[in-house]
């Protein structure tokens, strides 16, 4: 099956060039050799036109929040993807950037030499603007294509701003999408011409990067102009652990999802979010994989009638409950990506509803006031938001429910909503390896009102704002192995 053309995007009016070396896929957000409709696309165009495949997955070091952290986790998944294109006998170029700016102009140098150009089409942190300026620098034609989630991305005609009302329009259009999957192996069986080396003065003024390097430890990342403040986490990076992940969940964690996700103690949430940020994982075989666990929901789902008003409603409950966070909220934040390019990440979007609410309350005395570094460093007299701090700055990543909460606490910690909202965006940014995405602020902004409504009574500082303490918290979950692992004493001397 051809990939959709809803999910293909012209991004300049140059034409194919017939005579091109190759077609060149720009792998920038979807990190992956397996069920990815860009990749998909690239070997359309590839046999297409009888064309070698070359494969480009460029890491820069001039992003923000660039750290040791990131890169790790970048790094080690472009190891796994020199495998999988290596293996398939495709053309894979992997690209670190030793200095920052040093990679300009590699993507215009293959695109010269390229009978066509496809790249990804992500919503947020920079992506669509480079995507655009590339499009302006190349002389051949550059498609963008959706493999963000199982909705495309243009199919909603303008921004949700409940889970309420996107779940009724996932149910009447879901199910026509989500039958149309990536291929599960595209490189598999692929007759394609071979490309067995690249232009020796392509190659000399942008070295591919080493099988050293991409192990992702520190001393081989030590060189690179990137904040090694921020050191790589237990968690590895890659296909190979996030397929791991995956199927961890399905066999422990899917029938507890719903009981045991709000208690840190259970450790059943999916523990996907990094590897779905980072393309390494894709939407749409977690989505399969979670419906091949329950066969009699996945034939009413593939069915063509609609359930209700939510197309999971026929599913087992925990399945159910893991595909709303999966499609309905995770597809929610990239809608309104989508919609709003160049402020979604801004105070500014928030509704107008809470955004006077909060204004109302702004100079309201707070509990107390902590700077920005006493935040990072967890240096509050709050024992549990600590813990969630210290969880993500150690590890790359945080509990769901305690994120809520620690986004919530923030507020009565800053001088007024918008340096809380702005604090938050850096300290997750910063750290989280799920951060930076279209979720992160779609996350954040919920602990300012956005997708929620008002909440009574009316209180100090939060106005009408959904109000959490941490004293409910440690009264409703269990805790107690969560507090003991991230004690103050566990990241002493660190």
């Amino acid at each position: 099956m051809p990939v959709p053309e809803l999910r293909i995007r012209g991004v300049n009016a140059a034409p194919v060039r017939a005579s091109g070396d190759f077609v060149l896929y720009w792998m920038i957000a979807f990190r992956r050799a397996q069920h990815n409709f860009a990749l998909d696309r690239a070997i359309e165009l590839a046999q297409k036109f009888a064309k070698p495949l070359l494969v480009l997955e460029p890491l820069a070091a001039s992003y923000p929040w660039a750290s040791d952290r990131l890169h790790a986790f970048v790094v080690q998944g472009m190891a796994d993807n020199r495998r999988a294109f290596s293996e398939a006998g495709v053309r894979y170029y992997a690209y670190v950037e030793p200095q920052r700016g040093a990679g300009r102009g590699l993507v215009e140098a293959l695109g010269a030499r390229a009978a066509a150009v496809v790249t990804d089409d992500f919503p947020c942190f920079g992506l669509p603007g480079l995507v655009a300026a590339a499009g302006e620098r190349l002389n051949v034609r550059l498609e963008a294509v959706d493999s963000n989630g199982l909705l495309p991305l243009v199919v909603p005609e303008r921004a949700f701003f409940r889970a309420f009302d996107f779940r009724r329009f996932l149910a009447k259009t879901l199910a026509e999408h989500a039958r149309c999957l990536p291929r599960r192996s595209p490189l598999a069986k692929l007759n394609l011409p071979p490309l067995s080396k690249l232009p020796a003065e392509l190659a000399a003024r942008w070295p591919e990067a080493t099988d050293d390097l991409l192990k992702g430890e520190v001393r081989g990342l030590r060189t690179l102009p990137i904040d090694h403040s921020v050191p790589p986490v237990a968690l590895r990076g890659g296909r190979r652990a996030g397929l791991l992940s995956l199927q961890r969940f399905l066999r422990r964690g899917l029938d507890v999802y719903v009981s045991e996700r709000n208690h840190p103690d259970a450790h059943a949430t999916s523990g996907l979010s990094a590897y779905l940020h980072f393309g390494q994982l894709s939407a749409h075989e977690v989505f399969a994989s979670v419906l091949s666990n329950d066969d009699l929901g996945a034939a009413n789902f593939q069915g063509e009638r609609t359930v209700k008003d939510t197309p999971f409603a026929e599913l087992r409950e925990g399945p159910r409950a893991f595909l709303d966070q999966l499609v309905t909220w995770r597809e929610l934040g990239y809608n309104f990506c989508q919609h709003h390019p160049a402020d979604y990440a801004e105070f500014s979007t928030l509704p107008e509803w809470a955004r006077r609410s909060l204004a109302k309350h702004a100079k309201d005395p707070r509990e107390k006031l902590y700077s920005r570094l006493e935040l990072a460093d967890a240096r509050t007299a709050d024992p549990l938001w600590n813990a969630a701090q210290r969880e993500l700055r150690e590890s790359g990543v945080m509990h769901n429910y305690l994120r809520m909460l620690w986004g919530k606490r923030v507020l009565n910690w800053q001088r007024d909503p918008q340096q809380a909202y702005e604090t938050l965006i850096e300290l997750n940014n910063k750290y989280a390896l799920d951060g930076r995405d279209p979720n992160s602020y779609s996350g954040i902004g919920w602990c300012f009102g956005r997708y929620d409504r008002a909440w009574g009574p009316e209180r100090p500082v939060y106005g009408v704002i959904r109000y959490m303490t941490s004293e409910s918290a440690r009264r409703k979950l269990h805790l107690s192995q969560y507090l003991a692992r991230w004690a103050e004493s566990e990241s002493a001397g660190r």
